[in-house]
């Protein structure tokens, strides 16, 4: 059986599949076909449907329910992880809401947790999330909310922090910061779906075996980054909830949820919270 998966380029991701899409480990009877794409077009395609098994955003997530179930295995959360607000020179919240500020789509984690911590902030501009850096920096926006790589080089280009977006979630909600997750079609059989996710654990496993090795998948999809910020980013990003969501991350999640409901994003999901997870 063949199933597609999507997932980021960014080495959090390539670390956790490389096994799985390229047969490092035993598959049986599955056959995956990986489509690697930055992580707002996985979102819109999430909320079209379009691949068999797809990494995603968790705001795109909580819109696609009656499409997507989250497996337990392969998602990215935890603490000290989140985005950051950068600026090119100090900014007074005071004039947050007549700034322009660029963030990485609109159905991203990190455009649910700027809104929760800057409600009044509406002046916002939708970007690759590698394009936001030179945004700031150019003028063309006053503030930048970066992810994945760019926490490790913003200080290099003369930019600074404003504020932790996922400091201030920690500290508010008291869980730790979900960020993306693995989900699957629920009209694929339950015995695949199930098979699915113990691959993918096992995929990690076999990668956290092998560290810090970075294999060429990685480095191949990794563009300009030198190993030292791979490893940065895997380090970041790929934890024990990356195995399993356990009930502490499914706990997180289910809180951020309940800010997505609050905040009245559009959305076209018609399952109760509690069927998000694989059973």
């Amino acid at each position: 059986m063949k199933l597609s998966i999507g997932f980021s380029p960014c080495p959090n991701d390539t670390f956790i599949f490389d096994a799985l899409v390229n047969k490092k480990i035993a598959t049986e009877d599955l056959h995956f076909e990986p489509v690697l794409e930055d992580v707002e077009t996985l979102n819109k395609w999430a909320l079209q449907g379009k691949l068999d098994v797809t990494k995603l955003s968790f705001p795109a997530f909580f819109q696609s329910l009656d499409t997507y179930v989250l497996l337990n295995s392969g998602s990215a959360l935890g603490k000290g992880v989140g985005p950051l607000l950068i600026s090119k020179s100090p900014v007074a919240r005071s004039d947050f809401r007549d700034l322009a500020i660029a963030l990485p789509g609109a159905n991203t984690t990190a455009n649910l947790l700027f809104s929760f911590a800057y409600r009044e902030a509406l002046n916002k501009k939708f970007m690759v999330f590698s394009d936001i850096e030179d945004a700031v920096l150019t003028g063309e926006t006053n503030l930048g909310v970066i992810i994945h790589e760019n926490r490790f080089t913003y200080q290099e280009k003369g930019l600074h922090k404003v504020a932790d977006l996922g400091e201030y979630w920690e500290q508010t909600m008291k869980v730790p910061i979900p960020l993306g997750g693995i989900a699957i079609k629920r009209s694929i059989d339950v015995a695949v779906t199930s098979k699915v996710d113990k691959l993918i654990r096992r995929s990690l496993e076999f990668a956290f075996g092998n560290y810090p090795l970075i294999t060429d998948y990685v480095k191949k999809h990794s563009q300009t980054m030198s190993e030292e910020v791979m490893r940065q980013h895997i380090d970041l990003y790929v934890n024990n909830y990356s195995l399993d969501l356990g009930p502490d991350g499914k706990n997180a999640i289910l809180e951020l949820h309940k800010i997505f409901a609050s905040q009245q994003l559009p959305t076209r999901y018609t399952l109760s919270s509690d069927a998000l997870f694989l059973s």
